[in-house]
């Protein structure tokens, strides 16, 4: 189970209308969510990875504590949600090494996992999984073996993987085969855009007939149905952020019911 903590504003695909610039203007909502998190998972006993932003750790540093005391991992999702696609090695070193070491301190966790912004790893910048594994992060849970408009490497394996010469493990989103296309069933817009059946049914499948575990994801701001709208989006961008928000948090009860769930270290590692 992981959660990828990062503001609403933070998406990429507000970038265009809600600046860098602005953000310590707006109104932050992650730590209401984040206690909703937490306590979903308290009352199911589940232990997660959450996978934070530098930025965020640095405001919110009590919340990362809290998110450590709940028994959870913290791991790196990068400083500023920056996808790699847009970074070259000496910008993503730094940011990888940095934000590193800004949770590391806030945790008082060693930091072993990591979470590229909108699992921008693809077949044009492997050399970042180099670069992790030099900055001595264990796991990267970044590549995601479907054919997205903007992500993913459709023929990459849809299991746990050893890259850059065995030096760090690539964990992916959990996806389904159907009709030789990767389907993605754990996590984030998918969950909310399908029936609950189909998610429940197709990582029981991969359980029970491929005997892997699954790894699902959520934002913080997917539980949260009343978080402000930016003016200007488009009708897809409207469409993917806000459907269903409603519905969010009820499903994952029922999720954190119908499955056993703990955090990637202790599942992966």
């Amino acid at each position: 189970m992981t959660v990828d903590v990062e503001e609403y504003f933070q998406v990429s695909a507000f970038e265009k209308h809600i600046s860098k610039a602005a953000w310590d203007h707006t109104a932050q909502r992650v730590e209401g969510n984040i206690e909703k998190s937490l306590q979903l998972f308290d009352d199911n006993n589940i232990k997660a990875t959450f996978f934070t932003l530098g930025w965020i750790a640095e405001r919110h540093p009590l919340m990362i504590r809290t998110i450590v005391d709940y028994g959870h991992e913290v791991a790196s999702h990068g400083w500023e949600h920056i996808r790699v696609t847009k970074q070259n090695p000496k910008s993503f070193k730094e940011d990888i090494t940095r934000t590193r070491a800004l949770l590391e301190d806030v945790s008082g966790q060693l930091v072993k996992g990591y979470r590229a912004a909108s699992y921008s790893i693809n077949r044009n910048n492997l050399w970042a999984l180099d670069e992790l594994a030099d900055a001595g992060y264990q796991y990267s849970s970044s590549i995601v073996p479907v054919d997205h408009q903007y992500y993913g490497i459709p023929d990459a394996p849809r299991f746990a993987y050893h890259v850059s010469e065995g030096r760090i493990l690539e964990i992916p989103i959990t996806t389904i085969t159907l009709a030789n296309w990767n389907v993605n069933c754990a996590g984030g817009g998918w969950f909310r855009l399908f029936p609950y059946w189909f998610t429940s049914s197709a990582m029981k499948h991969v359980n029970e007939k491929e005997n892997q575990p699954c790894v699902f994801y959520f934002h913080p701001w997917e539980i949260d149905p009343g978080q402000p709208r930016p003016d200007g989006l488009n009708l897809k961008t409207r469409f993917r952020h806000y459907v269903n928000l409603d519905k969010m948090h009820d499903r994952l009860v029922r999720l954190c019911n119908d499955f056993n769930w703990g955090r990637m270290d202790d599942v992966f590692l």
